[in-house]
């Protein structure tokens, strides 16, 4: 019954098999960032491939030592709290603070357990267009240390660092993650050669078709031959690219408005289901002929902007139709909330054609969350 989710785990392998071949090629580490995509009946899998997950709190992190057991696990956080941290240093390997002060308060506590500790840096060099909400590098912004309070950073602090880190891209290519390790450079480079490692961060569209995977790997490479500096990345979008659809149903096709389209109610909401429809905002994909009968889909929330996007597709539809969204695995599933109840999607899972059902909600779900 819709709305549900198909996950499709040959297409998450093909990925994976991509993103082993940069590992393989350059002797980096890459990550997933669970933020993006949690789906841990697939964690065995993405640990055959990748050097392990990183984690943005406490409870991503337990996921990745649960289910991912004796891979890497890293975690990232704008500030730490203090209930949690001693639970994160016992599970994780790796802490990458945001700020001296985050760094002054907890490093010594993680260097004492064994962690490998990091500092997010800001190398104040934006490369993204029209997507403030995701620009780590936006004037303002919370995340990352720029060089000026770097500089200003105690000898006895920074003893405490291991690596770099920095994430300033979103769903990019290569050229941008050039532009921003020039930046990085040019800021930071008299400290590179005192690290061991850095981060890359997330953003890569590695698996896109049209991404320039050798460029990646001379810019890694240049990073690790010029500062001996072994080097990680930690893309969510690259492992579950094009991976997941999305199934919803007809409810109601409206008459045409004022502006000639019918508003068609769907079971499923873009406020509840896949809300970086509205954040982003996005059209997501959907599986149709284009075609001239225009339709505007919504949810069947109380939201009046619940709306998923305006469609020309070439079939005329009726009530009970179901409708496919494509590449739903990402920033969904784990976005998705039980507003205005809601239910939230089943999940199922597609390998090598057969499809099981991995998860199932039910009210007690809805009930639970408030």
């Amino acid at each position: 019954m819709t709305p549900y989710f198909l996950i499709d785990a040959d297409k998450i392998e093909q990925n994976l098999k991509v993103l082993h071949g940069v590992m393989e090629r350059t002797g980096c580490s890459i990550l997933l960032a669970q933020k993006c995509f949690s789906c841990y009946a697939l964690y065995p899998l993405i640990g055959k491939y990748l050097s392990g997950a990183t984690a943005s709190g406490l409870f991503e992190a337990r996921l990745c030592h649960e289910e991912m057991p004796g891979k890497q696990n890293h975690v990232f956080s704008p500030a730490f709290r203090e209930g949690d941290f001693d639970e994160l240093i016992q599970i994780c390997d790796h802490i990458v603070f945001n700020s001296p002060r985050q760094l002054h308060l907890f490093g010594c506590r993680a260097k004492e357990a064994g962690l490998q500790v990091g500092l997010r840096i800001n190398p104040e060099c934006s490369t993204q267009e029209g997507h403030a909400i995701y620009d780590p590098c936006a004037p303002g912004s919370r995340l990352g240390t720029t060089i000026e309070v770097f500089d200003a950073m105690p000898q006895d602090d920074f003893d405490l660092l291991d690596g770099l880190h920095f994430h300033t891209l979103c769903e990019q290519n290569s050229d941008d993650l050039e532009t921003t390790l020039n930046a990085v450079e040019e800021r930071f480079g008299k400290y590179l050669p005192r690290m061991k490692w850095i981060n890359f961060g997330g953003g890569h569209h590695i698996t896109r078709a049209d991404y320039d995977i050798p460029r990646l790997e001379r810019l890694i490479t240049h990073m690790s031959r010029q500062y001996g500096l072994h080097v990680i990345l930690e893309p969510g979008e690259a492992v579950a690219l094009n991976a997941g659809t999305l199934h919803a149903t007809v409810l109601e096709i409206q008459p045409k408005g004022a502006d000639g389209i019918s508003n068609v109610i769907l079971d499923t909401s873009a406020a509840c289901h896949m809300p970086d429809v509205i954040e982003m905002p996005y059209l997501p994909p959907l599986i149709e002929p284009v075609g001239h009968n225009v339709y505007r889909f919504g949810g069947p929330t109380c939201l009046s902007g619940d709306v998923i996007g305006v469609y020309s597709i070439e079939r005329e539809l009726h009530e009970g139709d179901e409708l496919v969204f494509d590449d739903m695995a990402i920033y969904s599933m784990v976005k998705t909330n039980t507003f205005n109840g809601m239910p939230l999607p089943d999940i199922y899972i597609r390998k090598n054609g057969n499809v099981e059902l991995w998860k199932h909600f039910d009210y007690s779900d809805f009930k639970c969350r408030v």
